[in-house]
């Protein structure tokens, strides 16, 4: 009995020996505790293992004084792309906050805290356009300045204020004014090898000629005028007042010497107002003929002067930063303050016996305007956005009104594109005896065919909205030849002055 009972506590004296050795040995080397550090990341890359972030946002806040100084900020951040997780580990390699930061800085830009503005255009499949700012105020700022300088600062201020002055007999106001652009702004961390704009001036400035050169100067010298240097620069005298806010119009007088921006404009965004306009409209006079019998082929007399009539109209035309849009409506019938008196001479048509006698043909016969009435010139010939515009738009009469031949002639094309182009949609020329071809794009009829022979004011088309165009009109276009192929454009305008 004593024997089992001093067995017994050999064996427990035993268990305890190994259970207290057992526990030493995991303490020593198996139960240390893991270390707290901090895995840095730069585009999913592993960089290195710190012990401190904190420390890693100071080193890069110290060492970036050249871009403290030049955004006049207090604070610079990490690279895009940079990221930081904290982990547990137990023996790893620690690198120094030095060592990263030489590594970060060496691969990527550092980053200050703005805002990016992202504008969408409204032009399918256009990628978006990126602004980045310090202060979203610098970008409000530039779009006021934008749209003032489009419209003016005072009626852009009236229409703000709802303070408009009323039309009494002619006048115009803004109805409605709009960005047709998605626009967002949002406070980003910026990188510092974007354009990151910094005073609204250098926005105003990029928002309206985008990559274009912000200012090409020019230097007036003697005989210059507005309309002689816009033509000069292939830009026409809107936009070249746009880019001269200084200029108040055409008739402005120019000083030799004198500086002017010939750059062209090519805004980033696509301010739109809508405009009630109410004005006189000269309505240009017929001239016709009454044939005398009586009176030998050669005489002419006048029987009644042609006096233009004047018509009040109220019409609502859209603008596109600054540009008229092509279509455009009269609002009624408008008011006639002067009734248009046609220009009438009489012409002798009796043939002398002796000769071989012949035909009296008029070759003096007169150019017909080419829609009714009232109507619109929403965009006349000349240069617009770099490119010339070889013809005049005509609007206002309205989709499927009818469009009249100017001239005697034959139809040389009646169709879709053809000498015209694409751009043109459906599409008339006819070629006169005098050497000139007539052009009628954006029809939507056609009432000839090639090879018919058409008379003055003849009904061969309706006003339409085919091709390129932004609203209904006429494009009305006249070439010294065939259209695009040896013949020449001039300003359909000339046709009556």
């Amino acid at each position: 009995m004593k024997i089992s009972k001093s067995i017994i506590l050999c064996a427990l004296i035993n268990i305890l020996i190994i259970v207290i050795l057992t526990l030493g040995f995991f303490t020593e080397e198996t139960y240390s505790l893991p270390t707290s550090i901090y895995q840095v990341y730069l585009d999913g890359n592993k960089i290195g293992l710190i012990n401190s972030k904190e420390d890693l946002y100071t080193l890069i806040n110290k060492e970036q004084i050249e871009i403290k100084d030049e955004y006049k900020v207090d604070q610079v951040y990490p690279p895009k792309g940079f990221k930081i997780v904290k982990k547990n580990t137990y023996d790893e390699e620690i690198q120094t906050v030095q060592d990263v930061y030489n590594s970060i800085k060496d691969e990527r830009k550092f980053t200050i805290k703005g805002y990016t503005v992202t504008i969408k255009s409204s032009v399918e499949g256009a990628e978006p356009t990126y602004i980045y700012v310090l202060d979203d105020n610098i970008f409000k700022k530039a779009l006021e300045n934008v749209v003032t300088t489009f419209v003016g600062k005072e009626r852009y201020k009236q229409y703000l204020e709802n303070s408009q002055p009323e039309i009494v007999d002619v006048g115009y106001i803004i109805e409605k004014m709009y960005f047709k652009d998605s626009i967002s702004i949002k406070e980003s961390y910026i990188s510092v090898d974007e354009q990151i704009f910094t005073d609204e001036n250098t926005l105003t400035k990029y928002l309206l000629f985008g990559d274009n050169e912000s200012s090409i100067i020019y230097t007036v010298v003697q005989g210059d005028t507005i309309e002689k240097i816009a033509e000069n620069n292939r830009l026409n005298i809107e936009e070249l007042l746009i880019a001269n806010d200084d200029i108040e119009s055409e008739d402005t007088l120019l000083a030799i010497g004198q500086q002017i921006n010939i750059a062209l404009i090519d805004p980033v965004l696509t301010l739109i107002y809508e405009e009630l306009i109410t004005y006189d409209m000269e309505e240009q006079y017929e001239k016709t003929t009454e044939e005398d019998p009586t009176k030998y082929v050669g005489y002419s007399k006048l029987k009644q002067p042609g006096i233009n009539g004047i018509k009040r109209v109220t019409s609502s035309v859209q603008f596109i930063n600054g540009e008229q849009n092509q279509g455009a409506y009269f609002i009624g019938e408008g008011q006639v303050i002067r009734p248009t008196q046609n220009e009438i001479t009489i012409k002798g048509t009796k043939r002398r016996t002796e000769g071989n006698g012949g035909i009296y043909v008029d070759n003096n016969q007169p150019w017909a305007w080419p829609t009714n009435s009232p109507y619109i010139i929403t965009s006349p010939y000349g240069y617009r956005w770099g490119t010339l515009h070889d013809g005049m738009d005509i609007s206002g009469t309205g989709y499927g009104s009818p469009i009249y031949a100017a001239l005697d002639g034959e139809v040389l094309y009646s169709g879709w594109n053809g000498y015209l182009g694409r751009a043109a949609g459906l599409n008339i020329v006819v070629c006169h005896t005098n050497g000139y071809c007539t052009a009628y794009a954006h029809l939507s009829k056609t009432y000839v065919k090639a090879g018919d022979r058409v008379s003055r004011r003849q009904k061969i088309g309706a006003m339409g909205d085919t091709g390129n165009v932004t609203g209904t009109h006429l494009h009305f276009g006249v070439f010294t030849g065939i259209p695009y192929n040896g013949g020449r454009p001039f300003d359909p305008r000339k046709l009556w002055q």
